[in-house]
């Protein structure tokens, strides 16, 4: 079985970009699943529900978010209505929508999980603890378990998925937006990644017009951010696996 995992998707411009594109990478890396981060689908970050159905109908079996998940009040009912969204699981249990869920292909039952770093982010519940808990109760129910790291410090990232190498059968890293070369099989045999990059426009700031990111460095004072145009890029990741549901491979890809 092979997985795709896609990179933040970045506003209506990655949204598109992603739309038109989204058959010819599944067919090009012979997917037979697809997950990607969504959490920055919408104008100004957040969760668009007008791109979030798009690209389920298009294709994306299964979606991940993160820190920006509830800037748009709108998306809270969407998170509680919908199975194949789902936010953070170290937010408090009274939020909107929940931190994992499961989606079958070819009769195998996947669990991802969305959890939150709380280096340089918000101070959540700690993301070991709740990723004991989860798989606490999920490992019995599932054939393949993802997880969504969606993190700032690259130490937290490598540090949850060697606390959870052997128990779940990747951990992929969100929110830098700059996708790493470090995919790797780890010891007990679980995928890494430390990002999986973005999918969005080639020439900004993490998705941005370059010349607003210089304005807010150079002057110090508040901008107000606007999604680049132009020629884009797609992060992702390819996780193969053989019929054991074992990782066989791991690899980071940008399609363009």
């Amino acid at each position: 079985m092979k997985i795709l995992f896609i990179g933040d998707v970045v506003g209506d411009v990655g949204t598109e970009f992603l739309l038109k594109n989204l058959s010819k990478i599944k067919e090009q890396f012979s997917a037979d699943a697809i997950i990607a981060n969504m959490e920055n689908c919408a104008k100004g970050n957040g969760v668009s529900i007008k791109n979030a159905e798009a690209l389920y109908m298009a294709g994306v079996d299964f979606m991940t978010s993160g820190n920006h998940v509830f800037k748009k009040r709108e998306i809270y009912d969407f998170l509680d209505e919908k199975d194949y969204i789902i936010r953070p699981a170290n937010y408090p249990a009274s939020a909107p929508g929940n931190g994992f869920g499961f989606f079958e292909i070819q009769g195998k039952r996947i669990c991802v999980i969305n959890l939150l770093g709380r280096t340089y982010m918000e101070p959540l519940k700690s993301p070991f603890e709740k990723a004991d808990e989860i798989l606490a109760e999920v490992k019995d129910k599932s054939d393949i378990i993802i997880v969504d790291f969606h993190a700032e410090a690259t130490s937290e990232k490598l540090a949850l998925a060697n606390y959870l190498d052997g128990r779940v059968t990747a951990v992929i890293g969100t929110h830098t937006h700059v996708q790493t070369n470090d995919a790797k099989i780890l010891p007990k045999g679980s995928g890494y990644i430390t990002d999986a990059g973005m999918t969005g426009p080639i020439n900004s700031i993490l998705g941005v017009e370059t010349e607003i990111i210089l304005d807010k460095f150079l002057t110090q004072l508040p901008q107000t951010f606007k999604e680049a145009e132009g020629d884009c890029s797609c992060g992702l990741v390819l996780l193969e696996l053989d019929k054991f549901n074992q990782v066989s491979s791991i690899n980071n890809r940008i399609y363009e």
